[in-house]
């Protein structure tokens, strides 16, 4: 073998190394893919694995504190936070039949990769965390202080809408006829009076697929769905106490519905998504209306509360209670603006597409 041949075979060992090492460095995180490729691209610092693994953590825990409120939704949060497009398109990539017969094969790095597993765990610890850290806490103030519970999340989705519709490149016609359109779809529904349904495994399961499908919808509570089904509560109490029958049941009817719903909302943001994006900032506009602060209760109905404007004074006297609810709707506001900052600050972090 002369000179020329080792220099080529050594380039080639040298290659082959690089690609090694770079896929190993990327195992941790989500890849760069051209296509469906499989061909390894450049590595990425750890610092920057560690900074976009926590990110997702923590997005995932705001949309998990989001989920808990009846009202509020964690597909909002995750707009705001600029993983939305992502997450939607990664559950939407799980069925797909390269996953599977990678899966079946046991190519368990191939199917690493190609189901961006490091963001779905790392966002899904973030959402599990929130939900049994925070659940019965939120349940609490809830009951003990709701108003100031409403206003922080009123300020939230207020300045979200401001955030979410700048992301329509550019607003005509068709774009505010379908802001219009899903803010009077939320309006309506946010205003249904709940109703009796069993507690069968079936209807369960149904009540998790209807509930993880509006999650993941700006605007539209899953939590508020489950008060409408009449099982908020009841699955609220099954997670405080650790009732895995129930968990497990609501949570096949969770998979079973955001596998399927995924696949269509992904669809649209792909081929249509600043008309998508206007239907679902009218979706959080209208949802508005079940988190204003100031409510009154209907007595001897099981009628949603009434909005009522906020009491400044009463006989001359200041109310204070109303400016420190005011101060939460503020502060709301002010952390969806810092979060924005954040998240426009991050690095552009590319996504797997589905073909």
């Amino acid at each position: 073998m002369n000179g020329t041949h080792m220099a080529c075979f050594g380039a080639k060992i040298i290659t082959r190394a690089k690609r090694v090492v770079v896929c190993c460095l990327s195992f941790v995180s989500p890849l760069h893919y051209a296509g469906m490729s499989e061909i390894c691209k450049e590595p990425t610092t750890s610092f920057r694995n560690i900074t976009r693994h926590a990110w997702n953590v923590f997005s995932g825990f705001c949309m998990g504190c989001a989920d808990i409120v009846p009202g509020v939704s964690g597909g909002t949060m995750a707009l705001l936070l600029g993983i939305y497009d992502e997450f939607i398109q990664t559950i939407r990539c799980l069925p797909r039949i390269a996953l599977l017969q990678d899966v079946f094969h046991a190519r368990w790095l191939s199917a690493w990769r190609r189901s961006n597993m490091g963001f779905l765990i790392a966002v899904g610890a973030g959402i599990a965390t929130a939900v049994l850290t925070l659940s019965s806490y939120i349940e609490r103030a809830l009951i003990e202080h709701p108003a100031y519970v409403w206003s922080v999340f009123f300020g939230l989705v207020l300045a979200s809408v401001a955030v979410v519709a700048r992301r329509v490149e550019r607003w005509r016609v068709v774009h505010g006829a379908l802001l219009c359109a899903g803010a009077a779809a939320a309006y309506w529904i946010v205003g249904l009076v709940p109703v009796q349904t069993p507690d069968t495994w079936w209807f369960l399961v149904l009540s998790g697929a209807i509930a993880i499908c509006a999650m993941i919808l700006p605007g539209i509570s899953g939590s508020f769905l489950l008060v409408l089904l009449g099982k908020y509560e009841y699955i609220l109490r099954a997670v405080n106490q650790r009732d895995i029958g129930t968990v497990v049941l609501v949570g096949i009817g969770a998979v079973i519905g955001i596998l399927a719903f995924s696949q269509v909302l992904g669809w649209l943001l792909r081929r249509y998504h600043n008309l998508t994006m206007a239907a679902l900032t009218g979706l959080m506009l209208g949802s508005l209306r079940r988190i204003w602060p100031w409510q009154e209760t209907l007595t001897n109905t099981a009628a949603p509360p009434r909005n009522v404007l906020p009491v400044f004074m009463v006989d001359g006297i200041m109310q204070w209670e109303t400016l420190a609810i005011l101060g939460c709707m503020a502060a709301g506001m002010l952390t969806v603006l810092v979060l924005e900052k954040i998240a426009d600050a991050r690095e552009e972090r590319s996504c797997i597409p589905c073909a």
